[in-house]
């Protein structure tokens, strides 16, 4: 996860220097114009349509020694599920699967995509070492937990606005979250697309760290999602 020359040789010389901690960019509903205007999509059941759906994580590095690590997008177009709308919003339920095995690290477009916090390519022993953190059981634990789960609670807000409750299990631990969701519907799908910040000690993980803490990633995190549904 972390860039490996000279660590060793320069953790005393920077360790009284610091590093100014990055602040996570505010998260936003994406915008759409004539979202405010839509009604709840028709009532029916929906499926994801995985091709064209993606949650996207941004992590960012943190400590004294932050200037040796990286930031980095995880991409997951992996993710499978169904979302059943009922003729109210509050009667509406849905349930999504992530395979944790699915993420891509430090992919070279989405990292562009995300702009001036995710500079350059990282290399691929770099990408791979991530992965391998990722994985581990000090983290999302894959191998005994290769699965996350999201399921809905409830809802709440109007057209352009809305705000679900989610349960989400990750490595063994249940958590609520809620999070904005903004969404868009024609006579063949329906998207489902928000941002939010998540801190990963609210969903029982424990945020990467290296040298007692000199080199770690932060706690607070950015999760972005489109998901494509299809009707049936």
């Amino acid at each position: 996860m972390f860039k490996r020359a000279g660590i060793a040789a320069v953790v005393f010389g920077l360790a009284a220097c610091g590093a100014q901690r990055p602040r996570l960019p505010a998260p936003q509903i994406p915008s759409q114009p004539a979202a405010i205007a839509q009604p709840i999509p028709a009532p029916g059941a929906y499926r994801i349509d995985s091709s064209k759906s993606e949650l996207r994580v941004l992590v960012y590095r943190a400590g004294p020694l932050a200037s040796l690590g990286h930031n980095h997008v995880m991409v997951n177009r992996a993710v499978e599920g169904a979302v059943v709308l009922a003729d109210t919003l509050s009667a509406s339920s849905f349930s999504i699967s992530v395979p944790v095995g699915s993420f891509i690290v430090d992919d070279a477009q989405a990292r562009r995509e995300e702009g001036s916090d995710f500079p350059g390519e990282i290399p691929e022993d770099a990408k791979s070492g991530t992965y391998r953190n990722m994985q581990s059981a000090l983290v999302l634990d894959a191998a005994q937990f290769p699965v996350l789960t999201v399921k809905s609670m409830a809802f709440s807000g109007v057209p352009g606005a809305f705000s679900a409750e989610l349960r989400i299990n990750v490595a063994g631990h249940e958590s609520l979250v809620h999070a904005p969701v903004a969404l868009q519907s024609d006579a063949h799908h329906m998207t489902a697309e928000g941002s939010f910040e998540l801190r990963q000690t609210a969903i029982g993980l424990t945020p990467y760290s290296l040298m007692l803490g000199a080199l770690q990633v932060q706690d607070a995190m950015l999760l972005k999602f489109k998901f494509v549904l299809l009707i049936g």
